[in-house]
């Protein structure tokens, strides 16, 4: 223990090189019996790598360390969603087989093929059956989702998202119910149409819903997200359709299969690559392992579908059950990045750093 005393002429008993160094490190001149022109001279070293000498340089050694991306008593920056991933991604999984079976399916009736028509009508029915299901069961209690229907409200993706399942509930559901029983056809093929209309806005809203929140992953992901879902839910269409329909059938849906496989994969691509850092999200964690996933899977059913679907009913059935688990791989990994983008502030706080810095710097540019 320090026995030093301060005196009316200064301090007394005070052990030697205890002085406190303000604004920079301890270099070897501040040592003790070092003296302060030590090594000024030669190499201008003061500590750390800042230098006064030969360069001229005055930086010095911060002596606050970086900051960590925390916040006040351990909380995130951002409330993660509530939503549960079997329920949302889900819902998101099979609205876009819905949206876009309804699409394929039409364009099935017109061109001759009743029995892919049929089955994507009645597949469609199923999805969207389940995906309201999934809907109505992450909301707690069947009455809210009636609730959502007393206002619509076209800057609120969710209100226009239930207004287009209202819509389309009934019109896909009469679609399916006539080709069945084979009664009122004319009301079953105005029911076709208007379900094939409806079918885009179905299969991509989820994407403008997702969008609109403040996930990063998600919100910063808005330009190429809708086209993932739409190239997603073509994919599934059309793996449906080669799973259920005959060989003679097929050509349309191996078609989409591919058009769909190919959009999807390059907007994923274009997505993590704009993304900088919020990317990380997609390729690391189990967000990363489904959609690596679903890059393989919709590898092997495309050119499975369409390679060897020509001929072979079994390899158009497994290249379709393929392009089916690749979608739902999608929509699963899109989820589960997101969920994590908003657990972790380093997704919130670093892209915000970024935008500041590139405003301050577009002033100087001009």
């Amino acid at each position: 223990m320090s026995e030093s005393d301060v005196t009316r002429d200064g301090v007394h008993g005070a052990r030697p090189g205890r002085d406190a160094l303000v604004g920079r490190g301890m270099g070897d001149g501040d040592r003790p019996g070092g003296g302060r022109g030590g090594r000024t001279g030669g190499d201008g070293r003061t500590g750390g790598d800042g230098r006064t000498g030969g360069g001229g340089r005055t930086g010095d050694r911060p002596m606050v360390p970086r900051a960590e991306f925390t916040s006040y008593y351990g909380r995130p920056v951002l409330n993660p969603p509530t939503w549960r991933p079997r329920d949302i991604a889900g819902y998101f999984f099979l609205g876009g087989l819905a949206g876009a079976g309804s699409v394929l399916a039409a364009g099935a009736e017109l061109t001759g093929r009743p029995a892919m028509a049929r089955a994507l009508k009645v597949s469609s029915l199923a999805a969207l059956t389940g995906s309201t299901a999934a809907l109505v069961h992450d909301l707690g209690r069947p009455e809210r989702f009636a609730h959502m229907l007393r206002v619509f409200k076209p800057t609120s993706p969710m209100s226009v998202g239930s207004w287009l399942l209202a819509a389309y509930g009934p019109v896909a559901g009469a679609a399916a119910a006539s080709d069945l029983t084979g009664r009122l056809p004319r009301t079953g093929r105005a029911a076709t149409v208007a379900a094939a209309l409806l079918g885009p806005a179905v299969a991509s809203y989820t994407a403008v819903l997702a969008a609109d929140t403040a996930v990063p992953a998600w919100h910063d992901g808005y330009r190429e997200l809708p086209f993932l879902f739409v190239g997603s839910a073509a994919a599934a269409a059309g793996g449906m359709a080669l799973l259920a329909s005959p060989v003679a059938e097929n050509a349309p849906a191996r078609g989409v299969a591919l058009l769909g496989t190919a959009v999807e994969t390059a907007a994923a691509g274009a997505m993590k690559r704009r993304l900088g850092v919020v990317a990380e999200t997609y390729r690391e964690g189990r967000a990363g392992r489904l959609m690596r996933a679903a890059e393989a899977l919709s590898a092997a059913g495309a050119l499975g579908g369409a390679l060897l679907g020509r001929r072979s009913r079994t390899a158009a059935a497994l290249g379709g059950a393929a392009l089916l688990a690749a979608s739902a791989c999608t929509r699963f990994g899109v989820f589960h990045a997101g969920m994590r983008s908003a657990e972790d502030p380093k997704y919130t706080v670093l892209p915000q750093r970024e935008r500041l810095a590139a405003r301050r710097e577009r002033p100087q540019d001009g």
